[in-house]
């Protein structure tokens, strides 16, 4: 009941605005495509290209939106992001060609990654220890669970078939996530000392009087490798939307198997991502977490690949055990990568660092549809072998930049350019 009715105010307004905004997620993606063109009239390719380059300018908003989160409150961007991604949503009604339609795109992806990274940083304000990551995954439940519940509701359009049909559903998307504004809009008059702790508060001043900021997360090397290796395991997304559906096309295992491991997935990760996460506000359990995880994907790769070799039952079989060591695979190394992001940031400049965690991300998606196709869909078993070693070898090393975090200060530059001590995390017995 706390997943979905917190209790703590904070957590109740994100959890409602996560509700209606994985609702629109969930509708989007089921009749998305299909509104592009059959009711826009653009091709397939073209959609490709123009999704791929909103991708760049979600690239680039997902670090924005981290700084200016320091600079106006992360509260704000999260209530102006998640409103102006609806009437993105709404502008698809009126987009005609691909010039149109791409723009568009961008502004709606661009918008949605701020709304991701805006996010992160309230939890990382707000929140402490292991309150942060329990919160994470308890709103990671919540997504995954009604993400499903609109991919049924949008099933409707998809029976009725028509133009106005899939007109319909995609307002809904843009009206519920209008709708996701409201909690969040609410929540500074409910939680007065919110606003204080959303921004970076000065505590120090430079010898013209300046205000200190805290510091730059690409001064961080720490950082920037620990968002890079996870960056890499979190390619394991676009391999459960892209790579297994179209490589069980090539098994002897039913089509259908597609939605029997995504119902598998839902089921896994809604039943025990919270559970996974427990403890993982240590950053060194945080980095075994996602080691561990990278083992199971690898694991995953290999059952994969060996599915193409047996016949119906034995396909299945191992789909099904693949998937579920995917899925698990996932719970953990998602888990383990919101411990480190949280725990390796400098809590001044907290909408920088989740800024630039979620920067990872988004070029993981970029990157990753090319990728998998490259290596598992077009060489079978050699890519399937090579996917695994990838993320042995990402989550191997982000359990060492972990670990050697946990054991050592961090060095940070002061403003006179001399190398101070500081500490780098802060571990809970």
């Amino acid at each position: 009941m706390e997943t979905f009715f917190p209790t703590d105010r904070v957590a109740r307004s994100l959890t409602l605005s996560t509700i209606a905004f994985a609702l629109s997620s969930g509708v989007f993606y089921t009749v998305s495509a299909l509104y592009f063109t059959r009711v826009i009239g653009l091709d397939a390719t073209t959609v490709g290209l123009g999704l791929g380059i909103a991708g760049g300018a979600g690239v680039l908003a997902s670090y924005g939106a981290g700084r200016l989160s320091d600079r106006v409150g992360a509260h704000r961007v999260q209530s102006w992001s998640t409103g102006l991604n609806g009437v993105a949503m709404l502008a698809y009604a009126l987009a005609a060609d691909a010039v149109s339609f791409t723009l568009i795109a961008c502004f709606a992806v661009a918008m949605r990654s701020a709304t991701g990274t805006s996010k992160q940083a309230m939890l990382a304000r707000w929140y402490t220890g292991a309150d942060r990551v329990s919160v994470r995954a308890r709103m990671r439940v919540v997504t995954n669970v009604f993400i499903g519940l609109g991919t049924v509701v949008a099933a409707a359009a998809l029976v009725v078939g028509t133009a106005a049909a899939y007109q319909v559903a995609m307002l809904s998307v843009g009206v519920l996530l209008l709708v996701a504004t409201i909690p969040l809009v609410r929540l500074p008059r409910l939680v007065p000392e919110l606003a204080a702790r959303m921004v970076t508060a000065p505590t120090a001043h430079d010898a013209d009087g300046v205000a200190a900021r805290g510091r730059s997360p690409w001064k961080d090397r720490t950082y920037v490798a620990s968002v890079t290796l996870n960056a890499v395991v979190a390619m394991h997304f676009s391999l459960q939307t892209i790579g297994v559906p179209l490589w069980v096309a090539t098994t002897d295992a039913p089509t259908a198997m597609v939605s029997a491991l995504l119902v598998l997935n839902t089921v896994v990760v809604a039943s025990l991502q919270v559970r996974a996460s427990r403890g993982t506000h240590d950053v060194r359990r945080a980095g075994i977490a996602v080691r561990r995880g990278s083992w199971l994907l690898a694991a995953a790769c290999v059952g994969y690949a060996l599915a193409g070799y047996g016949d119906l039952v034995t396909a299945c079989c191992l789909l099904l055990a693949a998937g579920f060591a995917h899925s698990i695979g996932e719970i953990l190394g998602e888990a383990g990568g919101w411990g480190m992001a949280f725990e390796l940031a400098d809590p001044q400049s907290a909408g920088a660092y989740q800024g630039l965690s979620q920067t990872g991300y988004a070029v993981a998606s970029m990157v990753a549809p090319a990728l998998v196709t490259a290596t598992a869909i077009q060489h079978g078993t050699p890519g399937w072998i090579a996917l695994a070693a990838m993320f042995v070898a990402a989550g191997t090393g982000a359990a060492l930049v972990a670990r050697r975090a946990a054991e050592r200060t961090a060095v940070s530059p002061d403003v006179s350019g001399a190398e101070v001590s500081v500490p780098a995390v802060t571990l809970t017995p």
